[in-house]
């Protein structure tokens, strides 16, 4: 995904919280990675490597979804086009469970995130795709668990498509509320949909300014990447 307008910048809106945003094109080359034969990549550094054997790399790159112990995606995992994990629609404990969850997907050159209900009736056949939980923003409405006013304050990270196709990854740089973070997709980056993608081990690269977190082991991995001049 090429960067628009600045690429990754810092950003504080509705609250104290403080937060990295970072708006990219879906045209470009993207992906949603998570493992090539063999064990997941795990890392960032892990995935730049296979990268660069490929003559690519990384520009701006986020943990993708939620994953077991293993490291594998807990919903939908869709790489190049193959079904590697298949969507699930049950309810559960935890945050994925937190229904309505949802699908970021990209297919064409264009992105989305849908309601996972949603997602199966409009039998969107992905590129790629990743699923995760709760839903931040859905058809312009606050995710009716949330409460502005709850004490569960942590560091988050998610994403989000505006009303012209662009991507928005962000991570919050200060615990959150779930409430908060959704009125940051909502009402600062127009966002009618927005899926909540982790928290604590939330993580960025950023080729722009050398951010490379490497706090924790990592699922599937959003990844904006270029091409190596030959």
């Amino acid at each position: 995904m090429r960067r628009a307008g600045g690429g990754c910048w810092p950003k504080a809106a509705l609250s104290a919280a403080a937060y990295t945003v970072c708006t990219v094109d879906p045209a470009f080359p993207d992906a949603i990675y998570h493992r090539t034969p063999g064990p997941a990549f795990g890392s960032f550094d892990s995935l730049a490597r296979q990268l660069w054997k490929e003559r690519h790399y990384p520009i701006v790159a986020m943990n993708g979804g939620m994953y077991h112990d293993d490291l594998s995606a807990v919903g939908l995992f869709v790489e190049h086009g193959f079904e590697r994990q298949a969507i699930s629609t049950k309810a559960g404990w935890g945050n994925f469970h937190l229904l309505p969850n949802g699908v970021f997907w990209l297919k064409g050159g264009q992105a989305g995130v849908t309601e996972t209900r949603r997602y199966l009736m409009d039998k969107i056949a992905a590129d790629y795709a990743t699923q995760s939980g709760p839903m931040l923003v859905i058809d312009g409405q606050i995710h009716p668990r949330f409460l502005p006013d709850s004490d569960s304050l942590k560091f988050r990270n998610g994403i989000g498509v505006d009303q012209a196709g662009r991507v928005h990854m962000v991570i919050s740089e200060t615990p959150v509320r779930f409430y908060d973070f959704a009125l940051l997709f909502r009402d600062v980056l127009g966002c009618r949909n927005a899926l909540y993608l982790d928290g604590t081990i939330s993580s960025l690269y950023d080729a722009g300014t050398g951010r490379r977190d490497r706090l924790f082991p990592l699922g599937p991995i959003i990844a904006v990447i270029g091409t190596v001049p030959q």
